[in-house]
């Protein structure tokens, strides 16, 4: 006959999962930023290609490059928005399995630890596109001299 787990054992899944879910809380701020970032990038993308056919040939080359850049940094917060999302899927993985062992008599702590540990990394990786993509996007604005003075 299977008895239920003991109310102590849920509670000790409990804290053992707050962890993760405020790791899921930070993702998904993560995302909002990432996401809003990607929202401005395309709709400066758009602006610029109205422009496209009724510049000369001189200002034509330079809203190219522009369009360049904005592309290069559409694929890379693209892949920070996936590597974000991915970590919070792993990270919900990581909770599941945590109520998963607390209930069962499965041996999960091996994986648990594989995910959180994958989890984290896809993390890093996320928070590190974001910085390469805020570092492109910074290189990309340049004041004229002249209005500095």
């Amino acid at each position: 006959m299977s008895y239920p787990p003991a109310l102590p054992t849920i509670v000790e899944a409990i804290h053992a999962s707050l962890s993760p879910v405020f790791m899921l809380t930070g993702i998904g701020a993560l995302l909002n930023v990432v996401a809003g970032r990607l929202s401005r990038v395309v709709d400066r993308a758009r602006q610029l290609e109205e422009q496209h056919g009724a510049l000369a040939d001189g200002k034509r080359a330079q809203l190219v490059a522009e369009l360049r850049l904005l592309s290069r940094r559409m694929g890379i917060i693209n892949a920070a928005l996936s590597l974000a999302v991915a970590s919070a899927v792993a990270t919900c993985g990581v909770v599941a399995m945590l109520f998963i062992g607390a209930l069962s008599n499965y041996r999960l702590g091996h994986i648990v630890a594989f995910t959180f540990i994958v989890a984290m990394s896809l993390l890093i990786l996320a928070f590190s596109a974001f910085m390469i993509e805020v570092r492109l996007s910074i290189r990309a604005i340049r004041i004229r001299d002249e209005l500095l003075r």
